[in-house]
């Protein structure tokens, strides 16, 4: 066998600067000349393979996406499938080599309309987590133009590059969450004559992201200045998925139906659903509640959540594979202590994060106020072995934590 050179044979990059070299008899080629060689010949002989999958990509079908969402998120069924479908196409455009004269087809960034705690966050980690792709979530209300107080737009790209361990080609196909999008929206419906540094502007400057460009992104957050070293990232195989809650936005849509949320409608023949309005949702209403045209424009696909009744947080407390009282049986477990939660436990958690308005979000909250004093006190107990919690139990020390008062003063 012929002595190792350590530079492909191809390309002339040491292995330094590769992953891998693949030795062969006269010559080493690396991965990814390797990778490339595999994509030439699979374009000139064909087959019938259906796998989109890109490189290092575990990308399933729409109907096995939904099927793992089904296995960590309760309900939303509408949601999962709009997700599996957008998701499933976006990665499939990722892997498409397009040619000068075939069909290029366009992003599928999604925006998720929903109230709080109804599981927007978990669908967009969840879908990460099934892909195996960087995920990053951005806080919508702490970005600002260029040149305010307040963080740049770019930022959004430097956490998705740290979840990557700065790895470029990994954070190019990573997917980014836009946390509480609603509430940059502008004051009217008017284009600004004024500057509006937190909304519409915000938006302005967010489009160049969505719509695929390539960004200069300081590796370490924080403003940009001149003698910065710049990383360049590559935005157009990005999926970005926002999310927010728009409160008052029924009210548009009812509006728009011609109707009210409160009484009979009148808007024909057609029976409307007043407890949720969110499934009539139309590009229509966010651009009536403030969003820009060319932003919604560039998050096409638009689902809705639906709101959470006392049946669907109690499951969500038991069925999901990481459900709560599956995390609190572990910990417990952990120091050799069975923790046995009754029935009755969950249907008080459940009254509760109604009474507090505060969704599946709230339901740790309320766990961890009724289970501190014992998760304190029986790891250094040697004859603890079980842990039985009931209602009273469940009320007494929800009412020792304090929380109850402080939502009752809300």
């Amino acid at each position: 066998m012929a002595k190792k050179s350590g530079v492909c044979a191809f390309c002339g990059r040491k292995a330094s600067e590769v992953r891998l070299l693949i030795q062969g008899i006269d010559a080493e080629i690396c991965d990814s000349c390797a990778e490339q060689a595999h994509l030439i010949v699979k374009e000139q002989f064909g087959g019938n393979d259906k796998s989109y999958t890109p490189s290092g990509l575990a990308l399933k079908k729409p109907a096995e996406i939904k099927k793992f969402l089904d296995e960590y998120v309760i309900g939303q069924d509408e949601a999962k499938r709009t997700l599996a479908v957008a998701v499933y196409n976006h990665y499939k455009r990722i892997s498409q080599k397009v040619q000068a004269d075939e069909v290029e087809i366009e992003k599928s960034n999604i925006i998720l309309v929903g109230e709080t705690g109804t599981g927007k966050t978990l669908l967009a980690r969840t879908i990460a987590k099934m892909l195996n792709v960087p995920f990053a979530i951005a806080d919508a209300t702490v970005l600002t133009e260029a040149g305010y107080v307040g963080e740049d737009v770019e930022n959004i790209l430097v956490k998705l590059l740290q979840a990557a361990d700065y790895d470029v080609a990994a954070t190019e196909r990573g997917i980014v969450f836009i946390d509480e999008i609603d509430k940059i929206a502008r004051k009217s419906d008017n284009p600004s004559i004024t500057r509006d540094v937190s909304g519409e502007g915000v938006q302005q400057a967010m489009l160049k992201l969505l719509e695929g460009s390539i960004v200069n992104v300081p590796p370490q957050g924080g403003r940009k200045h001149p003698e910065q070293k710049m990383i360049a990232v590559n935005t157009k195989d990005i999926l970005f998925i926002a999310g927010g809650a728009f409160d008052g936005i029924e009210r548009l849509i009812a509006a728009r139906k011609r109707t009210n949320v409160i009484g009979y409608g009148t808007g024909g023949n057609e029976a409307l659903d007043k407890d949720n309005m969110l499934q009539y949702l139309s590009p229509a209403d966010l651009k009536k509640f403030g969003l820009i045209p060319e932003i919604v424009g560039r998050l096409p696909i638009i689902t809705h959540l639906n709101p959470l009744d006392a049946d669907a947080l109690k499951r969500i407390l038991t069925e999901p594979k990481n459900a709560l009282v599956k995390q609190f049986q572990k910990l417990f477990a952990m120091d050799k202590i069975n923790l046995v939660i009754k029935d009755e436990v969950l249907d008080f958690v459940v009254e509760k994060a109604i009474e507090f308005k505060v969704g599946a979000r709230g339901l740790r909250s309320i766990m961890e106020a009724i289970l501190n004093d014992a998760m304190f006190e029986m790891p250094s107990d040697i004859n603890a072995t079980e842990l039985v919690i009931d209602r009273a139990y469940a009320e007494a020390k929800l009412e020792k934590s304090g929380l109850q008062k402080l939502h009752v003063g809300d």
